[in-house]
């Protein structure tokens, strides 16, 4: 199948799914946004993994202001949820999703960055959200995704003063989780994708899952969640089955 604005191909286990919109820094159309639910929707269980990236010299520059700018505020709002629909199926579709992130990572581009669960940062990267400056509000997550890794107090002043962070700074602040020199990310976004894609499927979707609803639940019910989701995964062949090899006992 095609998917306008994307390219995509699949290897072995490895989905690769790359933003085809250069010309305009991979900013973020309405059907960018299609072609991404569509692309995350199609993928069977052979895809283990997937490798997120921005084609040219920017990850993705965010919203297209063009197309966004002459919308009615109900159309905002129907966007903005349509973005959370998107983003929330990247992040909770069960298969660990890794990024490379080159060049421009802005406004919606971050939103979709910290979607992905692996982050590779390449040193001409850098973050922003202008959206303050832009006289609008953020609309596609980040106000729970990024302030849950800056806190609401470094994305308050991130808005209102248009900073922009670094590689190195955005890396220190775990907007990412590597860092690699430029043109290197994706072969490392690779070699990690395929080392996730090598866990067991259902514990790789246990730990997408679990982690974030906890990360909302009280200590108690997060220590009871934590608890039965260890036993459920504790008795499944597969688990015996690798901690077997492991401990190097013959499986019966």
């Amino acid at each position: 199948m095609t998917y306008p604005h994307l390219r995509v191909r699949v290897e072995d286990a490895i989905a690769f799914v790359t933003l085809e919109r250069a010309e305009k820094r991979n900013a973020l159309c309405d059907a960018a946004i299609d072609s991404l639910e569509a692309v995350f929707r199609d993928f069977d269980d052979s895809v283990r993994a997937v490798v997120l990236s921005g084609a040219g010299e920017h990850f993705c520059a965010g919203l297209d202001l063009a197309e966004n700018s002459t919308r009615d505020p109900i159309d905002v709002l129907r966007v903005s949820q349509r973005w959370h629909k998107v983003f929330h199926d990247i992040q909770f579709g069960g298969r660990p999703v890794v990024a490379v992130l080159q060049g421009a990572v802005i406004g919606g581009g971050l939103e979709l960055a910290l979607a992905a669960h692996v982050r590779v940062i390449e040193r001409n990267a850098f973050f922003q959200l202008p959206e303050g400056k832009r006289g609008i509000f953020v609309g596609g997550g980040a106000s729970v995704r990024v302030a849950r890794i800056l806190g609401p107090d470094r994305m308050t002043e991130m808005m209102l003063t248009g900073r922009r962070y670094d590689a190195i700074e955005g890396e220190r602040l775990g907007l990412g989780h590597y860092l690699s020199d430029v043109g290197e990310g994706l072969a490392l976004a690779t070699k990690l994708a395929r080392d996730t894609a090598a866990n067991s499927p259902l514990s790789n979707w246990a730990t997408i899952h679990a982690l974030s609803r906890i990360h909302d639940m009280s200590m108690a019910d997060g220590l009871f969640t934590e608890s039965v989701t260890s036993a459920l995964m504790l008795a499944t062949p597969e688990a015996r089955e690798r901690m077997d090899s492991f401990l190097g006992r013959t499986t019966r």
